[in-house]
């Protein structure tokens, strides 16, 4: 394999993790805005129509990164396959890992 090649793919290998964690981590970020704002509007007391307006938005923003979150995936599949019929795939480590099997600190020194 080239140098160029394997610089490519290792660039690639720590990139798509990175970029799969960071849309994860911006879904929770959002579900949690979402379970605070109705929250607050159930513990002030306010009409049920208070702030609907932003929770529609925001409930737009949640589809839009899980609708992001499949397309990488999607992405990572293709470069997956592109990388087995170039025979520059690792057999040998899972793609991409089983869920929680790379924590935070591990997985911030892999991008970082």
């Amino acid at each position: 394999m080239s140098y160029e090649i394997k610089k490519a793919k290792d660039q690639i290998s720590q990139d798509m993790p990175h970029s799969e964690y960071s849309i994860d981590q911006a879904l929770v970020s959002v579900s949690d805005l979402m379970s605070t704002l109705v929250k607050a509007r159930l513990n002030t007391g306010v009409p049920a129509s208070t702030g609907q307006a932003a929770i529609l938005r925001l409930a737009k923003a949640q589809m839009a990164l899980v609708d992001a979150s499949s397309d990488v995936l999607r992405v990572h599949g293709e470069l997956k396959k592109i990388g087995r019929e170039q025979g520059i795939g690792d057999s040998h480590n899972e793609c991409p890992p089983a869920h929680g099997s790379v924590d935070e600190k591990t997985h911030l020194s892999v991008v970082g």
